[in-house]
């Protein structure tokens, strides 16, 4: 199961911050990430973080977003700082969880949290 939770209505220009957490007997998470969309809008990758740490970000947001993990909680977050009403959107986040050592890994959403951002 997926929890996701922090969205909000900020003003521009403003912070909120994500956490995502897993939950069940998992052995391990590989990839991480945040994906947004908005209305009207196809969903789009935010930012995305490895198991070994390495990240990698829409151009959008690079410079004010920061995505970070916490292997021992299961748990990972976006740090969005300098929002623009742009970054309006649902955001979901998403996780590869290997169950048991050895096997491949499945995929899952959360339902998605709203961020609105003011002008």
């Amino acid at each position: 199961q997926l929890q996701a939770c922090g969205g909000g209505l900020v003003q521009a220009g403003g912070s909120l911050r994500l956490a995502c957490a897993a939950s069940g007997s998992i052995f391990n998470i590989n990839d991480m990430g945040w994906y947004r969309q908005a209305a009207g809008r196809q969903r789009e990758l935010v930012a995305a973080i490895r198991q070994g740490g390495s990240t990698n970000y829409a151009d959008s947001v690079k410079g004010r977003f920061a995505i970070s993990r916490d292997n021992a909680k299961n748990t990972f977050y976006l740090q969005m700082n300098s929002l623009k009403p742009e970054d309006t959107a649902v955001y979901y986040c998403n996780v590869e969880v290997r169950w048991q050592p050895g096997f491949s890994t499945s995929t899952y959403w959360g339902r998605g949290t709203q961020v609105t951002v003011s002008s």
